[in-house]
């Protein structure tokens, strides 16, 4: 299943992995970068080495360049089972390639982008061989930016996200990851995020706290009146024999169809 709800926990924090394990967190992501500071690295990284193998875990590792990125690198490629690394800071094709070539090939790479020139690229960042999803960082790309949000909605945003939902497209990856929604006590606030992501052609949404994973998962997965809708819209098509067909006062035609097909598809029914 692709991931719908991936869950940040601090590296150096080993007493919280078993908690985001048991959250309902499609991925535990544990962060080896802005969570951690300079001299809690290296024995955050032992950590993560030793518990992300046998669970359902990736890896924000740090970004290339810094003092960490390689040796974050050597230590991963040492951990059998591991799902992805995240890479952050993506914006350079370069460094993208140099990642994955370090990477077992079981290990899937995210590529956070977080930046002006990030988004600028994010086609070309979409089409790097082994790139296999992008992530939006929406904090640091506000402050990359210099573009002040307003509200809970982030409609300053919205060029940013829509670049990485047709970058995604066009390269044929999955649809890209939602950044983070930073009021941690209000899951209705999560969720009504999550649903515009949703909306807006994102798979997905990073969380910061487990209070957040089931609207996230929720938002991110068709509820029993799209379900009820897609059962009758592939009904009638099957009598139609094909031809176009009206359910529920609509038109349905074959993009219509598709969309009912993938809601089905996506539920396993």
């Amino acid at each position: 299943m692709t991931a719908r709800s991936l869950l940040f926990v601090p590296g150096n924090r080993p007493e919280r992995f078993p908690k985001a394990a048991a959250s309902g967190a499609d991925l535990v992501l544990c962060d080896l970068e802005d969570a951690v500071a300079p001299e809690d690295k290296a024995g955050a990284r032992a950590e993560v080495a030793a518990w992300a193998g046998q669970n359902r875990a990736a890896v924000r590792i740090n970004a290339a360049g810094t003092p960490w990125y390689e040796d974050d690198l050597a230590a991963l490629g040492e951990v059998p089972g591991l799902r992805a690394v995240v890479l952050p800071k993506a914006e350079d094709v370069d460094a993208l390639r140099a990642t994955v070539s370090r990477l077992d090939g079981g290990v899937e790479l995210y590529a956070l982008v977080e930046s002006a020139r990030g988004i600028r690229d994010a086609d070309r960042l979409a089409e790097v061989p082994g790139v296999t999803r992008l992530v939006f960082g929406n904090v640091d790309f506000g402050l990359d930016a210099g573009i002040t949000v307003s509200d809970a909605g982030e409609r300053e945003l919205l060029y940013a996200r829509s670049r990485l939902v047709i970058a995604s497209r066009a390269a044929g990856l999955v649809a890209p990851i939602d950044g983070v929604t930073t009021t941690l006590d209000d899951p209705d606030l999560t969720r009504a995020a999550a649903r515009r992501g949703r909306d807006l052609g994102f798979g997905g949404k990073l969380c910061l706290h487990p209070k957040q994973v089931e609207p996230v998962n929720a938002a991110f997965s068709p509820d029993e009146t799209e379900l009820r809708w897609a059962r009758r819209v592939v009904e009638a098509a099957g009598a139609s024999g094909g031809a176009a067909v009206r359910v529920d006062g609509q038109m349905i035609d074959k993009p219509r169809l598709e969309l009912a097909r993938r809601l089905l598809g996506e539920n396993g029914k």
